[in-house]
């Protein structure tokens, strides 16, 4: 049997670096050395909105393709590639610009970000819990 994808094994769909941030919903032992853990899903997807909220508000990024852009930066990714599933999932352009208030847009972006990193299509109620959190 094939082992889950890192990031679900995490619980950190996005594939959230460790930093300094003291996320909501940590497990008590980080034992990945790259990557948070989370206790339970919907805290990652949390963590993965709440980045993005904030790419917005304090990065200026704008329209899709920045986000993916500051997300999965051309040093570790093929980022143009990456820009194009996230929108292909989404079916908006890459000057698609989401509203970060807006529920249903911002679950699809995760969705898509989620595909992209693990491989695997995302639990949307996994995503809409994870929401609920912020």
């Amino acid at each position: 049997m094939k082992s889950l994808p890192r990031g679900l094994r995490n619980n950190n769909p996005g594939n959230i670096r460790i930093t300094k941030d003291k996320w909501k919903g940590l497990r008590e032992k980080q034992t990945d050395k790259e990557f948070f853990q989370f206790v339970g899903m919907e805290w990652g997807y949390r963590a993965l909105i709440r980045t993005l909220q904030n790419y917005r508000r304090r990065h200026n990024c704008v329209c899709i393709a920045d986000f993916i852009t500051r997300w999965a930066p051309h040093t570790e990714n093929n980022t143009g590639g990456y820009v194009r599933r996230v929108c292909q999932d989404m079916q908006v352009p890459s000057v698609y610009v989401p509203d970060i208030e807006d529920k249903d847009t911002m679950c699809s972006l995760a969705a898509a970000i989620s595909y992209v990193e693990n491989g695997v299509p995302a639990v949307m109620e996994d995503i809409y819990k994870g929401w609920d959190l912020l």
